[in-house]
């Protein structure tokens, strides 16, 4: 409770800090433009010949004051130059707060989005909740593969990593306000990760489903479906993450044991899945929707395959080998193997 407490209250200083550097940025520019028209104005009347329209004067206001100097325009008479020389004290100083407002107004904006306390405005990202060493791989796999951005939520107090498409945001990874300043609602997919500190995988799996579940409640209230993706170290807990309507499921335990099995009996295999797990090698695994032209199976897989592509599975359907001349249903999800030069040609 006492450290909520000190977290509002340090939010609460960070915005009155913000609105006071907003406000004076506000006051300083407004002063400096008033400054620069009327300095303009001024220069043009008292020298005119000098001076013969308001742009030339505005341009001399302006090499003065940003220190240029070209010396193309410059006054001669004696009221021209003690102007000019009251421009230098004056004006030259309150352009030099403005950089420094700029400056400083720059060093708060990274400064705030190192420590997460920015919002996300951009849509279709992909969400990640949880920081471990599994985290960094899933974000450079994502990275590799999509041109999507990346928004990582964790209670860290600055970043664990840093790049142009990941966003952090520090908060709850089960508080609404955090759901929010992540875009949650308008996000391509949310994957959670498993706990690493947490070494036993009933409360892991826990900790996940609360996630998951307020996940899940959050776009309710929106009435909006978000596409959720979450670890599981224990198999026996996929039933407890189906009633919280999670959409996809990688379970650890399971994944590993299966991988070590089918390794010893059929020898290298371990490689293909590998190669299939990542899409940094050439090949790799894509979704597709079923074109107008086809109408069964075999017209895709045709197609496919004069193209250089494996067509695989329809969503979970990994028999569709066997049914290549049934009917293709509309809504067909074909998981074609290939690599990204083909992808863009057929996607």
């Amino acid at each position: 409770m006492k450290r909520n407490l000190r977290e509002v209250r340090q939010m609460h200083v960070l915005l009155r800090l913000l609105g006071r550097i907003k406000a004076n940025f506000y006051t300083i520019g407004m002063l400096s433009f008033s400054l620069i028209v009327l300095s303009s104005v001024v220069i043009h009347l008292i020298e005119s010949e000098t001076f013969p329209t308001i742009f030339e004067g505005f341009w001399w206001v302006m090499t003065t004051v940003t220190t240029v100097g070209y010396g193309d325009y410059y006054p001669k008479s004696v009221e021209g130059r003690i102007f000019g020389v009251l421009l230098y004290i004056f004006g030259i100083g309150l352009i030099s707060v403005v950089i420094g407002n700029v400056i400083s107004l720059f060093g708060t904006y990274h400064r705030l989005k190192e420590e997460g306390k920015l919002k996300y405005k951009g849509k279709d990202h992909v969400v990640l909740l949880g920081w471990s060493n599994k985290t960094k791989k899933v974000i450079d796999e994502v990275l590799h593969s999509t041109e999507r951005d990346i928004v990582l939520i964790e209670k860290l107090e600055k970043s664990p990593i840093k790049g142009d498409r990941i966003h952090y945001i520090q908060g709850d990874p089960t508080d609404y306000e955090t759901f929010d300043y992540a875009n949650l609602i308008e996000s391509d997919s949310v994957l959670i990760l498993a706990p690493p500190q947490i070494d036993d995988a009933v409360l892991a799996d826990g900790h996940t489903l609360l996630i998951a579940s307020s996940i899940e409640s959050y776009g309710t209230l929106h009435k909006r479906e978000i596409y959720t993706v979450v670890e599981i170290l224990k198999h026996t807990h996929k039933k407890n993450f189906i009633h919280a309507k999670v959409d996809d499921f990688i379970l650890s335990e399971d994944s590993v044991s299966h991988l070590m099995a089918k390794s010893s009996i059929q020898k290298g295999s371990s490689r293909i899945f590998e190669q299939l797990l990542s899409s940094q090698d050439n090949e790799d695994i894509w979704e597709i929707s079923r074109k107008k032209e086809w109408i069964t199976y075999k017209d895709a897989d045709d197609y496919l395959s004069s193209q250089g592509a494996n067509l695989i599975a329809d969503g979970k359907d990994l028999s569709i080998t066997r049914k290549l001349n049934q009917k293709m249903p509309d809504k067909a999800k074909l998981i074609v193997l290939y690599d990204k030069d083909t992808f863009e040609k057929i996607k």
